[in-house]
């Protein structure tokens, strides 16, 4: 009898999770009833499964709302109807249409529309919904008469008289009211709840035709839907035999290209791949992701295959990956095995500039009906919870901002707080809007509307109204398309080479730059700052610490650093062992054999799996619940619980220690969805070593592309200051040099438009548009003529230095401009410096302080260009040692004064702690170790110069400063200003990078437990 239900997929109206909704029915006794969110068919699976699994029957629908008014629910009799009903509005959410009155020409649909809204003549698949409440109208003449056409309506949007005031306050939330003026037409009524089919059955007993209506729609409404059923596009070419076909005559080609001709090793595992793939039907699959490889490839456009899909030697022979299988042992079955049933997982990054260029290609060239980016929901968070919900109680901004940024220990404890918290802490979880997947792309075999509608954000791709897991669920399987910055370093840089040097580089070629000489001694030194996934300060101690010199160090430092490894404390025994291999012994016969290259540790995904085999004995299904948890795709505890049942009821069995085996599966929890497979590290490790030897080679472009790219880790500053310590020679913004982004003359680089704080983009795109096309600009005169900028951003420009080639002096300048706009309407601009030729002003001629530039500086760009932060310090001093000294010094105490670059908080067992990256006054940079005992009397307080005091400490050739103190130094005084309170205020725009993290602390060695001696049986 219940044709109108609503899950929290009716958002900010539903309250009632799907599960607990099946499980509310169950617990009632309910045989069947219906699914039918608002707009949106996005909970339906899930339905689907929980009502088969509790014996009711599912129907499946959606109600259909217009401007927040019901217009009518539909009921889909099968696939058919499901379809037709998502086309409907898909095309209204394309067009942006609001829905009508009533419901179009549906043939496999039934409609039934409130009383208050039924239309005069109904079709025939049309029916009227009649709440309990208003059976009193039937002794209507105008509705007596319709009997035969009514359906029992018992809407269920609530369980609880608490749920009801949520459901009040989601409804406040989505029409952005306060919860007092809400109107009875704003939220549901007090009765729209589930009650027993009993009672219900009970209130309809004179009206035996409603009840047998509701019967019937209930008997003819049969959608099914079958899950192990795979939904992505089946065939590249016409049929399976077209597909394992044209594969093997691309793999085999794409195998002389990697291995030659004579490779049999190669040649046997494209074999065996081929067969694999053939059986369980992915050929498809695999051509697909080819095609875009392809297009990618004649565009010219740079790409990285990394993820699971690098362990197969097909994907390397297709050009998909750089990864060779065979180089790092990297075996197929992890990627792609006979237990496997969902299709492979190939993640693909590309320029974040040319991602779009991809994703059109792949729109136009599959279909818009077939192809669209998975949704996801967004889920009302801790900030967003406390903001939304106090507004609505109507608290004031100032307030909301307290809730938000505090933890609730320390919210007001007044009735409408308290009111604020119990219902914003029912609401965790709950979905609060349908988005965009960042990355995950569907391709189906049918129209992706016979599964659910369609939504258009202003990104202008379509995105399905379900997320990644219920894609998966449904027999889906996504296409990642990423974009990241790195890749743009590199691209970017090769293009700046050719331009500047008339140099081309192949860095596809990626034996160029993979275990390169130069490249391996600044990765050892950890002179990576700009390279992609290796230059956080992390990373480069990490490097220093193993002085990581070649590849496949490398692939392993990009895993160890990952918090699974971290967190279990592995990484500190991988670096003890890497620098000590003699020191240790492989504490059981298994780890010699299945880890040797890693000295017993686990440090990548597969490495998990491989223990739980071959040391607990799990059987394959239990390994592929492993990886399934470690990629994050699967966390259901009763299935991880079962493999860690079974793994101790095995390990008993082969007699391992009970000791030993609870210290493994420590060690195995922790990795879960933490820790990079082995091919996923290796192809990072690619990435990272074509940006190394781009930097170490052409340090430079390389650096003009990181800062285009927008960076990475650290501020531009950083970059900057990277590229004039390879030799670059650094200019301020010019109107007849600098682009809209940062350009290359040689060594000269002239910072770009985008860098100055408080200029209009398009203005400052234009600058170099109209430049490139009318030439050079002559004078101030001649660049206000042809650009339409007004005075205040060309003060912007005047204050930078932009105007230098003049000749004249800023203040010069600054007086010019004034004559000439402080009047000035931009409707005369043309009419009156084309017609009339510019006066000729003498101009005072006005002393300016050398600090003065650098303040401009710091004001318009957050850091200094014409001179350094240590030229601006009151103080002469720069310290007693140096970073180049500090090996020399090791456990004693040293003061330095050095430059703030970042800062990095992380909890301890005695509270949180800083680790902090600096530069000397030699641009050398060194890291920093603040306790929390240090950092109650000397904290950090903001970005500038400190004097440092500090024991050195050395940590596997990896020198760092532990602070006992610290002070910050005072720049001079703001020579532009004459009121001493603001002489000191420019210097506070002076950054830092900040970063944190919520991680427990990590163990400490001797809290490791992992032996070092093999242990006795």
């Amino acid at each position: 009898m219940y044709l109108n239900c609503h899950s929290f997929h009716s958002l900010r109206y539903g309250t009632i999770p799907v599960e607990e909704l099946v499980k509310q029915a169950s617990s009632f006794g309910v045989k069947a009833m219906a699914l039918t969110d608002i707009n949106t068919v996005t909970g339906i699976y899930e339905f689907i499964k929980l009502c088969l699994a509790a014996g009711i029957k599912p129907l499946v629908g959606m109600e259909f709302r217009g401007e927040h008014q019901l217009r009518y629910i539909a009921l889909a009799k099968n696939a058919k109807g499901l379809a037709e009903m998502n086309y409907f509005l898909t095309q209204h959410n394309f067009q942006n249409i609001v829905l009508g009155q009533f419901a179009p020409d549906f043939e496999h649909v039934f409609i039934i529309y409130p009383l208050e809204n039924a239309p005069t003549i109904l079709k025939e698949n049309e029916y009227i919904g009649i709440r309990p409440d208003q059976l009193q109208k039937l002794v209507l003449s105008n509705w007596k008469d319709r009997q035969l056409k009514m359906v029992v309506l018992q809407p269920v949007v609530f369980r609880t008289k608490r749920e009801y005031n949520l459901h009040r306050i989601l409804r406040a939330v989505d029409l952005n009211e306060l919860l007092s003026k809400l109107t009875q037409d704003d939220f549901c009524k007090k009765s729209d709840l589930m009650i027993p089919p009993d009672q219900l059955i009970e209130w309809y007993k004179d009206y035996p035709h409603i009840t047998e209506n509701t019967e019937r729609i209930i008997q003819d409404c049969n959608f099914s839907y079958e899950f192990q059923t795979p939904r992505n596009k089946k065939y590249y070419t016409k049929d399976k035999k077209g597909d394992i076909n044209l594969l093997t005559t691309l793999a085999h080609e794409g195998l002389i290209w990697r291995y030659g001709p004579q490779n049999k090793a190669a040649k046997a595992r494209v074999e065996k791949e081929l067969k694999v793939i053939n059986d369980l039907d992915f050929s498809g699959y695999f051509l697909i992701t080819w095609d875009i490889i392809r297009y990618s490839n004649s565009r010219g456009f740079l790409h990285i295959g990394r993820g699971s899909g690098a362990n197969s030697i097909i994907a390397y022979c297709l050009g998909i990956t750089d990864i060779c299988p065979l180089e790092l042992d990297l075996y197929f079955e992890r990627f792609l095995n006979e237990n496997r049933k969902s299709p492979p997982d190939f993640d693909i990054d590309w320029s974040w500039k040319e991602r779009d260029v991809i994703l059109k290609y792949i729109f136009d060239r599959y279909g818009y009906e077939h192809v669209a980016f998975c949704g996801t929901n967004v889920e009302f968070k801790y900030r967003s919870i406390f903001r939304e919900v106090g507004k609505v109680f109507g608290l004031p901004k100032d307030e909301l901002d307290l809730l938000a940024k505090n933890p609730m220990k320390m919210h007001q404890t007044n009735e409408i707080v308290k009111l604020v918290q119990q219902y914003g802490m029912m609401l965790e979880k709950y979905p609060n809007m349908r988005s965009m997947h960042s990355c995950g792309i569907l391709i189906s075999e049918e129209p992706l509307t016979n599964y659910t509608p369609l939504e258009m954000p202003p990104k202008g791709f379509p995105i399905v109204l379900f997320d990644m897991h219920t894609a998966e669920d449904i027999g889906f399987e996504k296409f990642d398309i990423l974009s990241q910055r790195g890749i743009g370093h590199i691209d970017d840089t090769v293009k700046l080479i050719e331009k500047n040097r008339g140099l081309r580089i192949n860095i596809r070629d990626t034996s160029l730059s993979k275990n390169e000489q130069s490249a391996n001694k600044f990765l050892a030194e950890g002179k990576t700052i700009g390279c992609f996934y290796i230059e956080s300060p992390a990373m480069r101690g990490l490097l220093r610490r193993l002085k990581c010199d070649n590849y496949k160090t490398l692939v392993a430092a990009s895993s160890i650093i990952r918090p699974g490894v971290a967190q279990s404390g592995m990484m500190k025994e991988y670096i003890f062992r890497h620098n000590n291999p003699s020191k240790f012994e492989y504490f059981h016969p298994v780890f010699q054999e299945q880890l040797g290259e890693t000295y017993g540790i686990m440090v990548y995904q597969e490495d998990v799996i491989k223990i739980a085999l071959h040391y607990g004995g799990l059987s394959a299904a239990d390994g592929d619940i492993l990886r399934r948890a470690m990629s994050g795709k699967g966390r259901s505890k009763a299935a991880l619980q079962k493999v860690k049942d079974d793994f101790f009821i095995s390990c008993a069995t082969k007699g391992h220690p009970e000791a030993l085996s609870q210290e493994i599966y420590r060690q195995i929890e922790s990795f879960a969805g933490y820790s990079f497979c082995k091919a996923h590290s290796a192809s990072y490790a690619v990435e990272s070593y074509q940006s190394l030897y781009l930097k170490v080679h052409y340090p430079i472009e390389f650096m003009v592309a990181v800062i285009n790219n927008q960076g990475g880790f650290y501020r531009t500053e950083i970059y900057i200051h990277e590229a004039r310590m390879a030799g670059a020679v650094i200019h301020n913004p010019c109107v007849n040099k600098s682009e809209y982004e940062t350009a290359l003359y040689g060594r000269d680089i002239y910072l770009g438009f985008m860098h100055l704080l408080n200029i209009d983009s398009k203005l400052a795109q234009f600058i170099s548009l109209e430049r490139n096309k009318n030439g050079e600009y002559l004078s101030l005169e001649d660049f206000i003529n042809r650009v339409p900028m007004g005075i205040e951003n060309i003060k912007v420009l005047i204050f930078i230095g932009a105007f230098r080639f003049t000749g004249q002096t800023k203040n010069q300048l600054l007086v010019l401009v004034s004559l000439l706009l402080n009047n000035f309407k931009p409707t005369n601009r043309g009419l009156m410096l084309l017609q009339e030729p510019a006066k000729e002003f003498k101009l005072p001629v006005l002393e300016r302080s050398v600090f003065e530039d650098a303040f401009d500086e710091i004001e318009l760009l957050n850091f200094p260009v014409s001179c350094t932060v240590f030229d601006l310090l009151q103080t002469r001093h720069r310290g007693d040692v140096l970073v180049k000294d500090l090996l020399k010094h090791y456990k004693k105490q040293v003061r330095m004064l050095a430059y703030l670059i970042s800062t990095k908080q992380v909890p301890t067992k005695r509270g949180n702690m800083y680790f902090g990256t600096w530069i000397d006054v030699e641009g050398a940079y060194f890291d920093t170790a603040h306790f929390p005992d240090s950092l109650v009397q000397y904290p950090f307080q903001g970005g500038g110069c400190y004097l440092l005091l500090g024991t050195v400490e050395i940590d596997y050739h990896f020198p760092t400063l532990t602070i006992n103190k610290m002070a910050k130094m005072p720049f001079v005084p703001d020579p532009r200003y004459m009121d001493s309170d603001k002489r000191f205020v420019t210097q506070n725009q002076i950054k830092q990078d900040i970063s944190s993290t919520d991680r427990k602390p990590y163990p400490q060695e001797h809290e490791i437990n992992l032996p070092r001696h093999r242990m006795k049986f």
